[in-house]
């Protein structure tokens, strides 16, 4: 878990039942009222970009992501011929 004073770009986190990254924060302290968090993310399976507006102290669930490169061992046969 972490609260919105730990956002910083590239984190990480569960967000509406998918998983999102942050790509931009930007924490605001107004003259009225409570401090929020503005945040732009990334669905990591979509690749849409939303954003969304957290209230200061809010808890999120963070997650681990790791990328790594892949080499695919197999070749794609396409209408039997190997492409």
């Amino acid at each position: 878990m972490a609260s919105t004073a730990d956002f910083k770009n590239g984190l990480c986190m569960e967000y509406n039942h998918g998983l999102y990254t942050i790509v931009e924060f930007q924490h605001v302290k107004p003259g009225k009222g409570p401090a929020f968090v503005r945040t732009k993310l990334k669905n990591i399976k979509t690749g849409k970009v939303i954003e969304n507006t957290f209230t200061s102290g809010v808890k999120v669930t963070t997650a681990r992501i790791e990328r790594r490169p892949h080499q695919f061992l197999f070749t794609k046969m396409i209408w039997g011929i190997i492409s």
